[in-house]
């Protein structure tokens, strides 16, 4: 029976703990060997989102082949006693962490916990990374680790952090895969209708995120239409019926909140879809099919051109 116990940290966010634990949960109820717990250093926590939780304070007995995993919390908050930024953990629960390392177990962290992995003393000499708004100070706390940039996950030697939020799913996931294989993993993401098990290395924020911090209506209402069936031929003129405005005022709108025109969006998109297809063991001929490219000329193209100058 595998432990996953997870450090409590008060204003911990709801998803960086909901996220790992449904996981280990449902892998657990599909038969792998998994018990969960929560420790912190007081038996009421606070959260982010206001729901209080409840731990235990007495640390279970964690062996080499258990799981400690601390959740992020809120960075920014005007919580009175919360310091914003600090890692929440005393010296005492830094040396269990610590301890758990040094006697082989595995050391995770989703968002802001890596900064309690910091104190710890497990980032010094290693690859990490956590949510990208947080990326700087990391670096800036920790000048002897190696923060790895816009990327979901790093693994380095049994030290596993995450980005923000929802790549807790994403790390537990690889951890299940890494343990019961990538068959396990899968069965374990369709039980809990995740979309699609990400890869370490893939962006924090995808093509469908990125270009969507603007405040054009008109704009949204064209990236609606492109980002449900970018992989069909999208003409201008319905482009533009869809955004209720002209095809020239589309144009001009669309390029100048995302940088690009509808036509290189929508390349975008179906580049990104289909390297993630790649990476999963699919053909450029059936990867370029399945995102709606006529061969797969133009998706090696794509794939070979500069980043900067992919979707054009």
């Amino acid at each position: 029976m595998t432990r996953v116990a997870f450090l409590l940290v008060p204003y911990l966010h709801l998803l960086d703990l909901a996220g790992p634990a449904q996981v280990f949960s449902t892998a657990a109820d599909e038969g792998f060997p998994y018990r969960l717990g929560y420790v912190a250093e007081r038996e009421g926590v606070p959260t982010a989102q206001g729901v209080p939780l409840r731990a235990d304070t007495e640390w279970p007995e964690l062996g080499p082949d258990d799981l400690l995993l601390v959740p992020g919390w809120r960075w920014h908050t005007d919580v009175p006693g919360h310091t914003a930024g600090h890692p929440k953990i005393s010296a005492a629960v830094a040396r269990r962490v610590a301890d758990h390392h040094a006697a082989g177990g595995t050391v995770a962290s989703v968002c802001a916990g890596a900064f309690a992995l910091g104190r710890a003393g497990l980032l010094d000499g290693r690859r990490c990374t956590t949510h990208h708004h947080l990326q700087d100070d990391l670096a800036r706390r920790h000048p002897r680790a190696t923060v790895v940039r816009d990327v979901l996950y790093v693994e380095d030697d049994r030290v596993v952090t995450s980005a923000g939020i929802a790549s807790g799913i994403d790390l537990a996931l690889h951890l299940v895969a890494t343990r019961h294989g990538p068959g396990a993993a899968a069965r374990v993401a369709r039980t809990m209708v995740v979309y699609a098990r990400r890869n370490g290395d893939e962006p924090q924020a995808s093509a469908l995120l990125r270009h969507r911090a603007h405040l054009s209506d008109a704009v949204h209402r064209a990236q609606d239409l492109i980002d449900a069936h970018y992989t069909r031929p999208l003409p201008l003129a319905e482009l533009a019926g869809a955004a209720g405005v002209g095809e020239r005022t589309l144009t001009r709108r669309f390029v100048a909140a995302t940088g690009r025109t509808p036509l290189r969006y929508q390349r975008e998109l179906r580049l990104e879809r289909a390297e993630h297809l790649i990476s999963r063991g699919a053909t450029v001929e059936s990867a370029a099919r399945a995102v709606g490219f006529q061969d797969a000329r133009m998706l090696r193209r794509l794939r070979s051109a500069p980043k900067g100058l992919r979707a054009s």
